[in-house]
């Protein structure tokens, strides 16, 4: 299992529940797209700031983007 892969995907899932883009994610966090898409696709090491940061941009807790099953997508 990649990390990576598993935290990227996560957060592309909880991004796509709230109907927000990329761009509006990197706004929030104060970061380019391309870094959104580069964590999505399990490109991108993430640091545990990098972590909270998109966590409370996807108003989930960092361990739901950690997680190797996170099914409970909020509505």
């Amino acid at each position: 299992m990649d990390i990576r892969k598993v935290f990227g995907g996560n957060a592309r899932r909880f991004r796509l529940a709230l109907g927000l883009s990329q761009e509006a994610v990197a706004e929030r966090m104060g970061v380019d797209r391309a870094f959104i898409s580069s964590m999505e696709r399990g490109l991108q090491n993430a640091t545990l700031l990098t972590i909270w940061q998109i966590a409370q941009a996807l108003e989930v807790q960092p361990a739901e983007l950690l997680e190797a099953k996170a099914s409970k997508i909020r509505s």
